[in-house]
């Protein structure tokens, strides 16, 4: 019964047994990042020199390159 509605309605009340706050406890993990990436690494100057960048881009004209 795997990849199907009745499976995936089966793996839940299995996992809701086991621990009721399994969903609770899965959404919570979403964003928490064990290692930055991106943004989150750079220090405040290198995020401003890189975003002043990206303004100056996305206002060229389109004819231009």
């Amino acid at each position: 019964m795997s990849n199907t509605t009745a499976g995936g309605k089966k793996v839940a009340e299995t996992n809701l047994a086991k621990d009721p706050d399994y969903y609770k406890k899965l959404g919570a993990l979403g964003g928490r990042a064990k290692v930055p990436k991106g943004f989150a690494c750079m220090t405040p100057e290198k995020r401003r020199k890189a975003g002043a960048a990206g303004g100056r881009i996305s206002r060229r004209n389109k004819n231009v390159g």
